[in-house]
């Protein structure tokens, strides 16, 4: 989408701005490590002219432990592997059914902090679940995303020469029962809960369409690039 402005007579066609842009990377069903180690390289290798992304995609079952996690967290994890991240935050689990939203953003070039990002995350998942009659909310001692006591999306996130990185899950339709064995977040009881058992978004197809809407409403993006594949240098 390009805006269109008169002057003299004449219509100027500019270019959004970066911070106007938005590339959306689907990446369908992803390793862990893999996906962790690109968003390492592709926040090293960014500049001032890489435009921010969004990587949607779900993980194979794994426990991620996050740089503050505690090992008293995994109570038994059993035949589900556990990756040591450098993220914010406890422990917790990526499965099918989970949609992953990793968040590649310029910080600076958006006049944001980390605590202000954090909010836009809580209130794009808000925004997400509301057309839908789900009160959802966020905890300001707890970050991610709440519906009657139990924890629908849980946030993590790591910033490197002002950029992001890591990101958001919510639950849509999965297998909460890897949850059962560990202390989800550091919070030992912690109801985990899905979208769709509320009446919300019942696959991840619906929730990828909905949450890209809410993010680019939230973040005043214009463009929306749509692509797919952890290529790149290359598209």
């Amino acid at each position: 989408m390009h805006s269109v402005s008169e002057q003299a007579g004449q219509q100027v066609t500019t270019e959004p701005t970066l911070a106007e842009q938005l590339i959306i990377r689907e990446l369908g069903v992803q390793d862990y490590t893999t996906v962790w180690q690109a968003m390492q390289q592709f926040t090293d290798q960014r500049n001032s002219n890489t435009a921010d992304e969004l990587w949607l995609l779900e993980h194979p079952a794994v426990f991620t432990q996050g740089q503050a996690g505690k090992e008293e967290h995994l109570l038994f994890p059993g035949d589900i592997p556990v990756v040591k991240v450098d993220r914010g935050g406890q422990v917790t689990y990526h499965g099918p059914g989970q949609l992953m939203v990793y968040v590649l953003l310029d910080l600076k070039r958006r006049n944001m902090g980390v605590r202000q990002l954090v909010t836009l995350l809580e209130q794009v998942l808000i925004q997400l679940l509301t057309p839908y009659g789900i009160n959802a909310y966020a905890k300001p001692d707890a970050p991610g995303v709440y519906v009657d006591g139990g924890k629908i999306a849980s946030l993590g996130l790591r910033v490197r020469k002002g950029c992001t990185f890591h990101g958001m899950a919510l639950n849509v339709n999965m297998d909460l029962s890897p949850f059962s064995r560990i202390n989800p977040c550091g919070y030992a009881g912690l109801q985990m809960i899905q979208s769709k058992d509320l009446g919300g978004p019942q696959s991840i197809a619906e929730a990828k369409q909905r949450i890209v809407q809410c993010f680019q409403q939230q973040l005043n993006v214009a463009t929306l690039q749509h692509t797919t594949g952890l290529d790149w240098q290359n598209d």
